[in-house]
C-alpha cells in the first residue's frame, strides 16, 4: 500500500471518529423534571438521557430528610400540591398485571426506581440506569397524553408492599418534560421498485407493443 493511499484512509477514519460520533450522540432523546415540595419550594431536578441500551436517570435533589427515599415515575403529569401529589396517580406501569417492587412476585413496574439516599445536608446526588421504559415514541415510551411525573417519598421503598412500598407520604413532585426528541427513523430506499402506471385522470396505462 503506497503512502498516499494510507494517508487518505487515515484521514477518512479520523473524520468518522471525530465528526460522526458526536452527531449521532446528539440525536439521543433527553428529558428533565424540576421538582417542588408540598410547600412549593424547589426540590431539585431529575434528568433522563437515552443510552444505546436503557435510560440514564440522574438525581440532583435538595431539602430532604437524611436517609433513604423512594423515587418513582407516576402515570399522570399532575403535581397538584393540594392533593398531596396524589393527582399524579399510581406508579407507572406499561405491562398489565405487573406488581410494584423489585422483590415482589410479578414486579417491578416500569416506574419503579431504586431507593436513593440523602446526606446529612439534605442533598441527594446519584444516578441509575433502567431498561424499563424509553424516551422515544413507541409502546415503552413514558410520554403519552397524560404525561408522567417523578415523585419522591418520605421513606425508602421496601420493594414488596403494594401499591407504593410503604414509603410514606409523597413529599416532592415534578412533571417530566422532553427536552430533546429521539432521532427520526431513517427512510430506507425500496429495493427494486417497480414502475407504477400513470394514474393521471383521463389517462390509461400504455399497452405493451402498441
Amino acid at each position: 500500500m503506497n503512502r498516499k493511499l494510507l494517508k487518505t484512509l487515515l484521514a477518512l477514519l479520523l473524520s468518522a471518529m471525530f465528526s460522526g460520533t458526536p452527531a449521532a450522540a446528539a440525536q439521543k432523546a433527553k428529558a428533565i423534571a424540576h421538582l417542588s415540595g408540598l410547600d412549593g419550594k424547589p426540590a431539585g431536578a431529575v434528568e433522563f438521557a437515552a443510552l444505546n441500551h436503557g435510560v440514564l436517570v440522574t438525581f440532583d435533589l435538595q431539602g430532604l430528610a437524611p436517609g433513604a427515599h423512594a423515587i418513582h415515575l407516576h402515570t399522570s403529569g399532575n403535581c397538584d400540591a393540594k392533593s398531596g401529589f396524589t393527582a399524579a396517580g399510581p406508579i407507572l406501569t406499561l405491562t398489565p398485571g405487573k406488581q410494584h417492587g423489585y422483590l415482589a412476585d410479578g414486579g417491578p413496574l416500569a416506574g419503579d426506581l431504586p431507593n436513593q439516599f440523602a446526606g446529612a445536608d439534605g442533598r441527594l446526588h446519584a444516578s441509575t440506569v433502567t431498561g424499563s421504559f424509553s424516551l422515544g415514541n413507541g409502546k415503552r415510551s413514558i410520554f403519552d397524553r397524560d404525561g408522567v411525573s417523578v415523585i419522591v417519598d418520605a421513606r425508602g421503598d421496601d420493594y414488596r408492599t403494594q401499591p407504593l412500598g410503604n414509603a410514606g407520604n409523597r413529599i416532592a413532585c415534578g412533571v417530566v418534560i422532553r427536552t430533546r426528541g429521539p432521532a427520526p427513523r431513517p427512510n430506507f430506499p425500496v429495493k427494486n421498485p417497480g414502475k407504477t402506471p400513470d394514474k393521471t385522470p383521463g389517462k390509461t396505462p400504455a399497452k405493451a407493443g402498441g
